[in-house]
């Protein structure tokens, strides 16, 4: 059978199983066997591909539940992420360019973003002082009241999916693991 990079794999019994049909993890093993690489982290590799899948596949799934069930008409779920990032920033405000680095949109879409939330009231864009290509993002009143509004219901949607299947200490590990693998990334 055909593998990625044209190689050919010979079954006994059961048929053939290509690279393509494993998951990451087992991929990895399979090449790796196939060209008789050595590699003394065989286990932790795997481990660790086993694990990213899981959790981006976690990830996935808890952020599309979550958006299915938005409990806004009034702000998007991208909408909220901004306002959200915006409410935990001394004086509701940050400058543009490091609202990017905290929000799960791409530079332009941001940008877009704050536009179409500054012509509802919602967030005003000021002059960077020290930049002056720059700007500033702040979350008005009428922002900060539409965004704690929808952040109750929104917890409570937060706490059916994540709080209802796992324990108040399983949670906290998963915080500090989330948390140091977010530091390891970052550094």
């Amino acid at each position: 059978m055909p593998l990625a990079g044209g190689e050919e794999h010979e079954a006994s019994g059961c048929g053939a199983i290509g690279a393509e049909s494993l998951s990451l993890g087992e991929a990895a093993t399979f090449r790796r066997a196939q060209h008789g690489w050595a590699d003394t982290r065989v286990a932790d590799r795997d481990v660790a591909v086993r694990a990213w899948e899981s959790l981006f596949r976690a990830q996935v799934a808890i952020m599309r539940s979550l958006a299915a069930d938005f409990p806004s008409k009034d702000i998007s779920f991208n909408e909220y992420d901004v306002m959200f990032n915006l409410s935990r920033q001394p004086d509701r405000r940050i400058r543009l360019r490091e609202l990017n680095e905290h929000v799960l949109l791409t530079q332009p879409s941001v940008s877009r973003l704050v536009d179409r939330l500054v012509s509802r009231g919602y967030v005003c864009k000021l002059a960077d002082p020290q930049d002056g290509r720059g700007a500033i993002v702040e979350l008005t009143l009428e922002g900060l009241a539409l965004f704690r509004r929808v952040a109750v219901h929104h917890m409570d949607t937060i706490t059916d999916r994540i709080g209802d299947s796992l324990s108040t200490e399983e949670l906290r590990q998963l915080t500090a693991l989330c948390d140091r693998l977010r530091t390891r990334s970052t550094s």
